[in-house]
């Protein structure tokens, strides 16, 4: 069946997301924007919508290929995939490999220092509240998951880090942090949303050098679409 695109049903800092005439398929388009300070400040940047779409695209195929159950199902065009229409959970859960970003503010630990075991993090995805950190307890005691489906997201985002981390070290890259989303495909645990730079942290290996969204963050003087296209060139990713 030919999938045709109907209504637009979100509208992200990122993304967007359309209907199409089956009730199983979503099709998820990059934006060429990117904001900070929740969506206070927000700028172009021409080809990330193509970036991202080939990147995530690459890294949830990856990952798929090792048994983790992804929401990919194809490329639809440069900067559109075909994936699942997953029930979202209203969490994003993190994993920390190096202190970095809120973690260092908050705990007033040292930027850069290697976190062992790594940390992992649940936030409320809600940008009326600031996305908070929150707890397991929260989690159950406010319906917003499962105390399986929690338990068995963590082992999932273990194994992603575990596969992940092996691939930017080949590459002379770091995995610093990175944000997952999750939800439900036919009541089967299933990973959503997206894996890119901007979603994640890397630092090249040697010079610790910033190659992610930290660039525009942190208005650093780098090339970031440059940088974006270094990483996924060095991980074999095709652009």
């Amino acid at each position: 069946m030919k999938i045709i695109k109907h209504n637009k049903i979100y509208d992200g800092k990122s993304k967007k997301l359309y209907e199409t005439n089956d009730s199983n398929i979503l099709i998820l388009q990059f934006k060429e924007t990117m904001s900070k300070c929740n969506g206070k400040y927000i700028k172009k940047f021409v080809k990330k919508d193509i970036i991202n779409n080939k990147f995530s695209y690459f890294i949830m195929n990856l990952l798929s290929k090792n048994n983790v159950k992804t929401h990919i199902i194809s490329l639809l065009s440069e900067n559109q995939t075909l994936v699942k229409n997953l029930n979202m959970f209203p969490i994003e859960c993190v994993m920390r490999n190096y202190a970095a970003g809120s973690i260092v503010k908050r705990l007033k630990i040292k930027d850069k220092s290697f976190l062992k075991p790594p940390v992992f993090e649940i936030y409320l995805k809600n940008d009326d509240l600031g996305d908070p950190l929150i707890n397991d307890s929260h989690c159950i005691t406010f319906n917003l998951i499962s105390k399986i489906h929690l338990e068995n997201i963590k082992k999932i985002i273990n194994q992603v880090n575990h596969i992940l981390k092996k691939l930017f070290y080949k590459a002379e890259l770091i995995l610093v942090d990175f944000k997952l989303e999750f939800g439900l495909f036919n009541n089967v645990l299933t990973l959503g949303d997206e894996f890119s730079l901007d979603s994640s942290r890397i630092w090249e290996k040697n010079t610790f050098k910033t190659m992610d969204k930290d660039i525009f963050r942190n208005n650093l003087n780098f090339d970031i679409i440059r940088c974006y296209q270094k990483v996924a060139k060095k991980i074999g990713c095709d652009l």
